[in-house]
């Protein structure tokens, strides 16, 4: 027979809320009626609790809810909340982002805060909960489960599932010192790496990268027609044009990335090249030709400068693997990965004494603050210059 239930002994007048202990859960239950939902059927929530006040509270705390416009479910947990937004959340995002946030991110809020009421969640739940993570990724990494669970909430404060977003209250800790650090290339080592790239399918790349600072997204979604001469005052693509002229460049429009744009707008720039990539590029063009005729059939034209043997888009995961014989060729060893060419590059130009105002326009940054954060073991200190000279007055 089943456990029976013991309702209150006064009777409930209509839309009063009622209270009733249930044996079975060993706990007492609430119920509340909030109307009728459009298919004509009665909208009950139920809470539960070890007496009746705690109920009573929760029916207050139910009925403030729905008096604030919410509308909140029964067991919509933080787990729920982070599923609805990465269901509609990540539309124009990249594979490795994506990735990313279904994976490592989600994964640690979920074991931290995943089986929580999104109605019960305080900011210090949050904070106690980033604290974890921190003390086992990097900071970069809890800044981004910041953010994801910042951006859950506010979908479901944006459904009425929730009144106020707490996440967006906690400023999150710093993480671990993580990852490996970049490093650049010595111009010794720069100069052992294109010896070793000479002759291979990626000469170009390693030339372009090193002496352009283009990323290495940018670079693998180059395209023909960006490659360019200044003929009789204008760009024409080299495929027109040639590139015997005194000037070629790139334009840096693309990038291997979600919607195809680049990093950011400042990003977008135009590059003049150096005669040593333009050599590289031309021998480039004349190889890939061969790929084309040796394909037959099979080769897809992308447009792409840097293509598989089919002329397919190169994934990134072979670019490195390629780059890593080249390395270990070049006697630099296996740690290194193509976007330490582009440290290699601010690292040589600012040895050289190029102002950091220049070097960030040619990184694509919209700012030097940015050039100086990401690349700040790559420039070289200003604060030296004050030094020098009193050296040179006093002697």
């Amino acid at each position: 027979m089943a456990p029976m239930t013991q309702a209150t002994s006064r009777r409930r007048g209509q839309g009063e809320d009622s209270i009733y202990w249930d044996s079975s859960k060993n706990r007492y239950i609430g119920a509340v009626s909030l109307g009728f939902s459009p298919a004509g059927t009665r909208i009950r929530k139920k809470v539960t609790g070890r007496t009746k006040t705690e109920v009573r509270d929760k029916l207050r705390e139910l009925h403030r809810q729905v008096a604030g416009g919410l509308r909140p479910r029964r067991r919509y947990t933080v787990d729920d909340a982070l599923e609805d937004w990465l269901a509609v959340g990540l539309d124009g995002l990249s594979t490795r982002t994506v990735t990313l946030y279904r994976g490592t991110i989600a994964k640690a809020l979920r074991e931290e805060l995943g089986s929580v009421r999104l109605t019960d969640l305080t900011a210090a739940d949050v904070q106690k909960a980033l604290t974890s993570i921190a003390s086992r990724v990097s900071t970069r990494t809890v800044q981004i489960a910041h953010n994801v669970l910042v951006r859950a909430i506010r979908q479901a404060e944006r459904d009425d599932l929730v009144g106020r977003n707490v996440a967006s209250l906690v400023k999150p800790p710093k993480g671990q010192g993580g990852g490996r650090p970049s490093k650049s290339l010595t111009l010794e080592q720069a100069v052992s790496l294109m010896a070793a790239a000479r002759g291979t399918r990626l000469e170009a790349y390693i030339v372009l990268s090193l002496l352009s600072g283009v990323r290495t997204e940018e670079a693998r979604a180059l395209r023909w027609d960006h490659v360019v001469a200044w003929v009789s005052g204008q760009w024409v693509p080299v495929a027109e044009a040639g590139f015997d002229h005194e000037q070629v460049a790139v334009f840096v429009w693309r990038a291997e990335r979600a919607g195809g744009d680049t990093k950011t707008p400042e990003s977008r720039r135009t590059l003049a090249l150096p005669r040593k990539c333009v050599e590289a590029l031309r021998e480039h063009w004349v190889r890939q030709a061969e790929d084309r005729l040796a394909a037959g059939p099979l080769w897809q034209d992308h447009g792409l400068v840097f293509a598989s043997a089919v002329g397919t888009p190169m994934d990134d995961h072979n670019v490195r693997r390629m780059f890593r014989v080249i390395t270990e060729d070049a006697g630099l060893g296996t740690g290194w990965v193509p976007r330490e060419m582009r440290h290699t590059f601010v690292s040589l130009l600012s040895a050289r004494g190029v102002p950091v105002e220049a070097i960030a326009l040619l990184a694509g940054h919209n700012q030097t603050a940015t050039t100086e954060l990401v690349y700040r073991h790559q420039i070289v200190p200003a604060l030296t210059r004050g030094a020098e000279v009193m050296d040179q007055i006093f002697g």
